[in-house]
């Protein structure tokens, strides 16, 4: 069979493509400047910045949003009377975590086994160049038929809002007929997929203190309150004795009606040791994409290397709870942080700090963008049918988007697949997932502006 012309353009860009995400990966755009330079961040900006003005974007503009990160927008008219269409992805990564652990360096984009390896290659660096190869293709094959409006984000990592804020105080910007948000990824490495729900997210941080400073263990240890230990059993509090979230008041057993995920496909996908079980209730799905879900994401503790023999004045933990569509996430973080009052032992000081919150979001897989979608990933992925699945990851923009723009349609694809291992060690993407979803959205903006036009 004759291969498409797009998709054969998309595979002669493929080697430039590698080179501009070898390029974007080098930065250390994490957007924490307490941890990372600023500059790293800003550097990633004017890149893309740069790479929009390269294919003949106007009103190109880094936008400095009210979180103090930036986000980079463009735009690129199309003819007269088209639809117009917002490209979304973000710059912005999570930090590599242990170094040590990297096979190869995480800001160096190595390819291995058939992937290429590095920090935002797949989350979400790769889903600009995604955007950029789609936008070459039509242009190398009579050109864009829509006009096209990218936003590239600087803190969706962090979930501190300052895109969401922005939008909101200029609600004209990102307005658009639908959307694609390329930031979610396929059910497996090819099996073309949209993603239809997203958890939302709320972020607390507890601190907990029981003395006015460390004690001897030795001569105070048994009846002087041990704020780690307090914590421990704080945390504790928040998962029933088979792992279930338990937080007071929110509901969490809702159950998912659409693509199943086996269970032994998520223990390979998950990498679950042998002999150790999953936890929770109901099929994998229900409890991934229907369900809350409660982490602790970090610790504030002494280390074990240089520890002394000293009880605890103070400790403090970052929690992560992932909210499913159905339930608010505003009325989760009041009920999360309720739990944590009434639940600390010992009479501890409680005290909690919101650090971020995203509302959970539902698609409308029925609208005419979902079937233009489908009829591109037919030609993208030979043989195969488009599926619909849930994500249990969070994207507070989608909300926002949805808030200021009720009538546009909005899709998520991208390229985070299990095997990506995005927010992980040794994150990776697919070059043939990169293709072939690059090929799916040039032909979707194709099939989208006949559809408008007809």
């Amino acid at each position: 069979m004759t291969a498409h012309p797009i998709s054969e353009t998309v595979a002669s860009l493929m080697p430039r493509a590698k080179a501009e995400l070898t390029e974007l990966v080098a930065f250390q755009s994490v957007a924490d400047p307490a941890v990372y330079p600023r500059s790293e961040c800003e550097g990633a900006a004017e890149w893309v910045a740069a790479a929009l003005r390269a294919e003949g974007f106007q009103d190109v503009a880094l936008l400095d949003t009210p979180d103090g990160s930036q986000s980079v927008y463009g735009l690129l008219p199309g003819p007269e009377g088209a639809p117009t269409v917002l490209l979304y992805a973000h710059y912005d990564v999570q930090p590599p975590l242990d170094e040590a652990a990297w096979i190869s360096p995480p800001f160096e984009l190595t390819e291995r086994d058939g992937r290429w390896f590095g920090r935002g290659t797949a989350d979400c660096k790769g889903g600009f160049l995604m955007h950029l190869l789609a936008l070459r293709a039509l242009k190398a094959d009579g050109g864009v038929p829509v006009s096209v409006k990218v936003i590239v984000e600087g803190s969706e990592e962090q979930g501190t809002g300052g895109l969401e804020r922005y939008a909101e105080a200029h609600p004209s910007l990102l307005a658009a007929d639908t959307i694609v948000i390329g930031d979610t990824g396929n059910f497996r490495v090819g099996l073309p997929t949209v993603t239809s729900t997203l958890r939302g997210m709320t972020m607390l941080r507890v601190r907990l203190d029981t003395l006015e400073g460390n004690l001897h263990s030795g001569q105070f240890g048994g009846a002087a309150p041990d704020a780690l230990a307090a914590m421990i059993q704080l945390l504790a509090s928040l998962r029933a004795e088979d792992g279930s979230t338990t937080v007071d008041g929110l509901t969490a057993d809702e159950e998912w009606d659409g693509l199943q995920y086996p269970e032994e496909e998520f223990r390979k996908d998950a990498k679950v040791l042998d002999g150790v079980g999953l936890i929770g209730t109901g099929t994998v799905a229900d409890r991934i994409w229907a369900r809350p879900a409660v982490t602790v994401i970090g610790i504030d503790c002494p280390p074990v290397v240089g520890a002394t023999p000293s009880v605890q004045a103070s400790a403090r933990a970052q929690i992560s709870l992932r909210v499913p569509p159905g339930q608010d996430a505003e009325q989760a973080t009041k009920l999360l942080t309720a739990h944590l009052l009434a639940h600390a032992p010992w009479g501890a000081k409680v005290s909690v700090e919101r650090v971020g919150q995203g509302q959970p979001f539902r698609a409308d897989i029925a609208s005419p963008a979902y079937t233009a979608m489908a009829d591109a990933m037919r030609v993208a992925y030979p043989g195969q049918e488009m599926q619909s699945s849930g994500m249990g990851g969070s994207i507070p923009l989608c909300n926002t988007l949805a808030g200021l723009y009720p009538e546009a349609e909005i899709l998520l694809i991208g390229l985070s697949e299990p095997e990506a291992q995005i927010h992980a060690v040794n994150e990776s993407v697919s070059p043939d997932e990169l293709r072939r979803l690059s090929v799916a959205e040039a032909l979707f903006l194709r099939n989208y502006a006949a559809s408008k036009a007809a």
